[in-house]
């Protein structure tokens, strides 16, 4: 069902998203508020400051960096092998269809933002996959959108 241009599942995702997001702030901030010399007082540091100060990538990039790693490890796998074959074959019932669906989604979506319009052909050669990758991660390609 389209509400607004989004369907429900692209909501949720979204949804979950910025929960993570919201976590992983949250646990960054426990470090503790800094002193601002200018104001002369403490302040609690913004999401940007947070991530500007670590450098690392965050947990939403790691999730989208690792499910790409492992989608690009089960295409190279022969086809009689199980990952492969639970990838591909759809589910007996209405549940496990929607939930490969999802994730096929999701590693279209990621592969797509990661390495645009020929990102499939570079699955096959191990060494442009890995270029690609590393260069998500470094250029922080599969960070989360802002609103």
């Amino acid at each position: 069902m389209q509400v607004k241009g989004k369907s429900q599942r692209e909501r949720e995702r979204e949804r979950e998203r910025k929960q993570l997001n919201v976590f992983e702030t949250k646990a960054y901030r426990i470090v503790g508020p800094v002193y601002d010399n200018k104001k002369e007082n403490w302040r609690v540091l913004t999401n940007k400051e947070i991530y500007a100060r670590i450098r690392k990538p965050t947990i939403i990039e790691i999730i989208r960096l690792n499910r790409l790693c492992w989608f690009g490890h089960v295409q190279r796998m022969e086809e009689n092998r199980i990952p492969k074959r639970v990838l591909y074959e759809f589910g007996n019932n209405k549940f496990e269809r929607q939930t490969k669906n999802r994730w096929q989604d999701e590693v279209r979506e990621d592969g797509r933002i990661a390495g645009g319009e020929g990102w499939q052909e570079k699955v096959y050669n191990r060494e442009e996959w890995k270029k690609l990758l590393r260069t998500a991660r470094n250029h922080h390609i599969l960070h989360m959108l802002k609103e």
